[in-house]
């Protein structure tokens, strides 16, 4: 069963199973499992995937499935995944995998240019029943053996009336897609959810506008773990009258970054929220990557949009939101043993050294608030999603690096810094 939220435009879902999936560990071993055992269909989006030991590994698996008959559809982003050696990516299009690169485009002296307007999505839909959704892209660096700059990320699998809309949605691969259509899977749980998504058309507010409607409802406690944190003026705002009111608020944010900009435009923000009562703590362990939060006993999310200008104005993005006091309970306790064993509480003497970014308050302010609308005048060219298939005519080594836009094998390499 589905119900429309008029307040938001959700259509929250009755009767879902949720499991919450931490880091590449859990990840992998769900999503391979489930690759295994499909039958019918597999439909894959993801900002990043890397030719390391979980690319191979997702690669072999395709492989095998499509082998048996499965038809799968994978989409990857042109930027987020640079290009692919013959060795990867023949075996997948001779076996009918239908791979696709969301615009790639040609590099300048060896540099990607094309950061803006990302297909950020990391989306995996298996035989129309089950369903993958978060922030964890298929590369090395999700898995604690990649050594100190291993990403802590989370994901959620699902199963239940929602997935039909997750389903609908990737199957038509459009941008202006909406999520809520397609005929309702079986009831598989207790949770209702509500698939969400952000775009360039139809849908450029409605993960932030989810974010505010909840932030608003808050009666007692908000917790946003969120790896690049720079939200608009509207969004700060909810935050410091939330705290104003007496709810907890908690940040958990950057304090070892993959990249520093983010850490630092993060921590201008700090004295304007925790002059109003707003907890921040700093994640050291390593690289944080997550893209979760929950209100109160009933209300989270988990999914790929950070809180900065370019997930909420520019990237596209998914979301999956909750309402399940099992699901928050469990997803409260892995932040609360973040905050607790990981983090480092964000003191007043901390925040104040937010004050020496170069912005005056107001005018820093000012731009948070216009941002969106500014965002609008960037290139907004329709993206080309190129089927690889074509890379790989005429038996050309390399071809096909050269149609997603690479500048080689090389470009493939999982270690260099990079916003995902």
């Amino acid at each position: 069963m589905s119900r429309l939220d008029p307040a938001a435009g959700l259509r929250w879902t009755q009767g879902n199973r949720l499991e919450l999936l931490e880091n590449g560990e859990a990840f992998y071993r769900r999503v391979f499992a489930a690759i295994d055992a499909a039958r019918t269909e597999l439909q894959l989006e993801t900002f990043i995937l890397f030719e390391d030991e979980v690319g191979w590994a997702l690669q072999r698996r395709l492989l095998d499935a499509a082998r048996r008959g499965v038809k799968i559809r994978v989409l990857v982003d042109g930027y987020g995944s640079p290009g692919f050696s013959p060795g990867f990516l023949d075996p997948l299009v001779q076996a009918g995998v239908d791979f696709r690169a969301f615009d790639p485009q040609p590099t300048l002296l060896g540099m990607r240019l094309n950061l803006f307007r990302r297909m950020h999505r990391k989306l995996l839909v298996v035989d129309g029943a089950r369903a993958f959704v978060g922030g964890i892209n298929y590369s090395a660096d999700h898995l604690r053996t990649f050594g100190p700059d291993a990403k802590q990320d989370y994901a959620v699998e699902v199963e239940g009336p929602v997935v039909a809309g997750i389903h609908r949605f990737v199957r038509e691969g459009a941008a202006g897609a909406t999520p809520a259509a397609g005929a309702e899977t079986e009831t598989q749980g207790r949770a209702d959810a509500a698939f969400v998504v952000r775009d360039n058309r139809h849908h450029r507010t409605d993960i932030e506008r989810a974010y505010r409607e909840a932030i608003r409802a808050a009666k007692s406690e908000i917790i946003i773990a969120n790896a690049y944190f720079f939200p608009g003026y509207g969004f700060l705002r909810e935050l410091r009258h939330a705290a104003r009111r007496g709810v907890t608020v908690r940040l958990i944010l950057q304090g070892e970054p993959d990249v520093p900009a983010a850490m630092l435009a993060a921590r201008s923000l700090y004295r304007h929220l925790m002059r109003d009562g707003v907890e921040i703590y700093e994640y050291c362990a390593r690289p944080f990557h997550g893209k979760v939060a929950l209100v109160d006993e009933e209300w989270a999310t988990v999914g790929s949009s950070n809180l900065d200008p370019l997930s909420l104005s520019l990237n596209l993005e998914a979301n999956l939101l909750v309402r399940d006091r099992m699901f928050n309970r469990q997803l409260r306790a892995r932040m609360q043993r973040m905050w607790r064993d990981d983090c480092t509480p964000v003191a007043a003497a901390a925040a104040a050294r937010g004050r020496r970014w170069w912005l005056p308050s107001s005018l820093l302010y000012h731009v948070l608030r216009r941002f969106p609308a500014w965002a609008g005048w960037l290139p907004a060219h329709r993206p080309r999603v190129v089927p690889l298939a074509e890379a790989t005519r005429g038996g050309r080594a390399g071809a096909a690096a050269q149609a997603a836009g690479s500048a080689g094998h090389d470009a493939v390499a999982p270690r260099g810094r990079r916003r995902a």
